[in-house]
């Protein structure tokens, strides 16, 4: 019977650390409302994400189609206008790869865009011009893994090279990326918990308000990180679905 006392004593320990930490949670969110912290910066993040992905998205498509010599125009004048941009599009790549993203933000806020007192914004700019970089180097890779042979197949069906690049190209080069691209995506998410360096309610500057409000660390850390895997494993899921769908897509 000894050791039915020591199972039971086990489950009681178990139930009052259960106890224990439910009053934790309680006390340090619940009162005064301070779970609204976490909302509120959970809000932040996810408008920063999402607008400097669409950001990132339009910036590096633009900048992968220039590297990867795209466009070939036969006039001279636009011929000097792709080599120029080409080598904008060079040191944009070198020097945003080669700097730290929370540099970038503090300068974007301290010193370019002084006149924007609305820190979300800002925000927004940085890790979208931050993002574009990256991406860009991810659908350059994208356009060159097709084989050269499918634009030339294209131009004999009589489209045009923007007809056949869009048609024809992009749709399988989306096809190469789309692992990367969403890894670049989930890496966006999670860099944004460095906003708060220029004074942005996100979630992780949310967590902090709470923690320096109670002095409680782990109650508020803890969830904040409990919310960011939630969102990755989500944003992961639905990226692995559109996989699915797209080789299925293959096969048939």
């Amino acid at each position: 019977m000894e050791w039915l006392n020591n199972i039971g004593a086990w489950f009681n320990s178990i139930g009052a650390w259960f106890v224990g930490l439910w009053n934790q949670f309680y006390t340090t969110m619940i009162v005064d409302d301070r779970y609204l912290q976490i909302v509120w910066g959970l809000g932040n993040t996810l408008t920063i994400t999402v607008c400097a992905i669409l950001m990132g998205i339009v910036i590096g498509t633009i900048v992968a189609m220039i590297k990867a010599k795209v466009f070939s125009p036969r006039n001279a004048v636009l011929k000097a206008v792709v080599k120029i941009l080409d080598v904008i599009g060079s040191i944009y790549l070198t020097v945003i790869r080669g700097t730290p993203m929370i540099l970038q933000l503090m300068i974007m806020y301290f010193l370019i865009l002084t006149n924007i007192s609305n820190g979300v914004t800002i925000a927004c700019i940085a890790f979208g011009i931050n993002s574009g970089a990256y991406v860009a180097e991810v659908i350059r890779t994208g356009i060159l893994s097709v084989d050269k042979g499918q634009m030339e197949a294209g131009r004999s069906l009589g489209l045009t090279q923007t007809t056949t690049m869009f048609k024809i190209i992009f749709p399988q080069a989306l096809k190469n990326v789309l692992p990367a691209l969403g890894n670049e995506f989930i890496a966006l998410l999670k860099e944004t918990s460095v906003a708060g360096y220029i004074g942005i309610h996100d979630l992780t500057k949310g967590s902090d308000i709470i923690r320096t409000t109670t002095y409680d660390s782990f109650t508020p850390l803890i969830s904040a990180g409990i919310v960011y895997l939630v969102l990755v494993v989500g944003l992961t899921s639905l990226l692995g679905c559109l996989e699915r769908r797209l080789r299925k897509s293959d096969i048939r």
